[in-house]
């Protein structure tokens, strides 16, 4: 089944070269060659400020950046997302973009329609890829993943998106050529399927 599909590539350095983006580029030419519709969003790419007050939050207009990505994430059904991880979590500037991206006003919604029940992207499905240093198991078990769990739960549900699905890619600094193949042929065949 098509499916139209929003990848939001969150590494925060504009320049190339980087695993984030080509993950980017593999899944999104997997999605095209499944019959898929693509549109992207780069977060390096965009110039926002953070939040800092409630007011702004509840009362304040979206950055003219944020805007097209708010309504990308209308259109979208499925969401792809890609990032490094940084200090256990997702960089700062990602998370100041999701900050911008959810505040009241996505899909229709108000601050006093902001609940846990609200839900105003229930219907569309997401998945995370998060890049790391550290072997993947080290993250999960040890760590437990807190930084995929605070993205999936915290923000990722309380929206609405359900199921949200996790991909982790560890040791990435001494991943060969070989290994860095696979994984993109793998985050390709996920695109293909709009997983």
């Amino acid at each position: 089944m098509r499916k139209r599909i929003l990848i939001i590539q969150g590494h925060p350095s504009p320049g190339g070269g980087h695993l984030a983006q080509a993950i980017a580029q593999a899944y999104a030419a997997g999605a095209e060659a499944g019959g898929h519709e693509v549109r992207h969003a780069v977060v390096a790419k965009l110039g926002f400020p953070l939040l800092r007050t409630k007011e702004d939050w509840e009362h304040g207009a979206p950055p003219p950046e944020i805007e097209p990505v708010r309504e990308d994430v209308a259109w979208a059904e499925h969401i792809m997302i890609v990032f490094p991880l940084w200090l256990g979590g997702m960089p700062a500037l990602l998370k100041g973009f999701f900050e911008q991206l959810f505040r009241p006003g996505l899909a229709g919604t108000r601050i006093e329609d902001y609940t846990p029940l609200s839900r105003p992207l229930a219907g569309r499905s997401a998945r995370i890829v998060v890049t790391m240093g550290m072997p993947a198991a080290i993250y999960r078990w040890y760590f437990r993943a807190h930084g995929l769990k605070l993205l999936k739960r915290n923000i990722l549900g309380f929206v609405g998106l359900r199921p949200i699905r996790a991909t982790v890619i560890g040791s990435v600094e001494s991943m060969g050529e070989r290994r860095r193949a696979a994984w993109l042929r793998r985050l390709q065949a996920l695109g293909r399927r709009a997983r």
